[in-house]
């Protein structure tokens, strides 16, 4: 991925070394995040509970209280190459979604980024390592532990800077959501919803939010010429690697297609493709998509 030398946003914070906050992290609904795909694997990990229960928790069952120590690192200066690479990415969407919401009439407002080790106080309650990427509705900060990344090469063979701006423009996917009232309008319905009916909604939020990552790169990619061979693939193999189904094997147990929160492997690809090859908003509407 070529970005070096293109603009840094002013809208990153470096919160690492600043040390974490007690109490569990609040799902149901209330916060929205590619990593909490993978918090039902590692929570089987450190709790020692079937991850099949905790996904059906993260559809909105109730909280999941995830109870790790988290060792104390330093304060980072914010120069390492993640860190810059995030201020980047973060930039770019800037400019993209800035573009697109005044060629349709609106006015696009910038979300932070909060870089964090350990855990993190947000509007949506403590925000932990464990719980991946996240976007809050709430402050619409997006947070990121950037040893998800780790994670996401050594665990889910999926490494790559170009996969790594995919997880940002996922998150803000979610805020561009949030902007347009889809957000609230979805968790206003899965209130009175079954889980089965929450969940669904749930995918195709998701799903959303990966075209519209996908959106962001088309129109990044032909103002600036950031994408390489091979990055392409890279963010396939993400989004491949963190589909419901191919997290449900991993964790050893059955596919359960009703418990999906975030949409299959096929499906979240299927998306963003649709998203980078199109750069259109309005081809992102999963909620009216007949086949997801």
């Amino acid at each position: 991925m070529r970005w070096e030398g293109n603009r840094e946003s002013e809208n990153v914070e470096d919160h690492r070394g600043d040390g974490g906050g007690g109490g569990g992290f609040g799902f149901g609904g209330r916060s929205i995040g590619i990593g909490t795909i993978v918090v039902a694997l590692i929570g089987g990990w450190v709790l020692g509970v079937n991850p099949m229960t905790i996904l059906g928790l993260l559809s909105g069952g109730g909280p999941v209280q995830v109870s790790q120590q988290q060792q104390q690192r330093p304060r980072a200066e914010g120069n390492d190459r993640e860190y810059k690479l995030m201020k980047v990415v973060l930039a770019d969407t800037e400019d993209v979604w800035t573009d697109l919401f005044r060629r349709n009439g609106g006015t696009y407002q910038m979300p932070k980024m909060k870089v964090f080790s350990g855990a993190i106080q947000t509007a949506c309650g403590t925000g932990r390592s464990a719980t991946g990427p996240f976007y809050c509705p709430g402050d619409q900060d997006i947070y990121i532990d950037l040893d998800f990344f780790r994670l996401l090469e050594q665990r889910f063979h999926a490494p790559g800077e170009f996969a790594q701006a995919y997880v940002v423009a996922h998150e803000v996917g979610h805020h561009v959501q949030n902007l347009m009232g889809l957000s609230d309008k979805v968790h206003n319905a899965q209130r009175n919803a079954s889980e089965r009916q929450a969940n669904a909604l749930s995918v195709r939020l998701e799903l959303q939010a990966d075209c519209f990552a996908g959106v962001w790169a088309y129109h990044a990619n032909r103002a600036r010429s950031i994408i390489e061979k091979g990055d392409v693939e890279a963010a396939l193999n993400a989004a491949t690697a963190i589909g419901d189904d191919a997290l449900q094997k991993q964790a050893g147990g059955e596919v359960m297609p009703d418990s999906f929160t975030h949409g299959s492997s096929a499906q979240r690809v299927r998306w963003f493709n649709r998203g980078i090859e199109s750069g259109e908003i309005a081809q992102c509407n999963t909620f009216e998509a007949r086949q997801l």
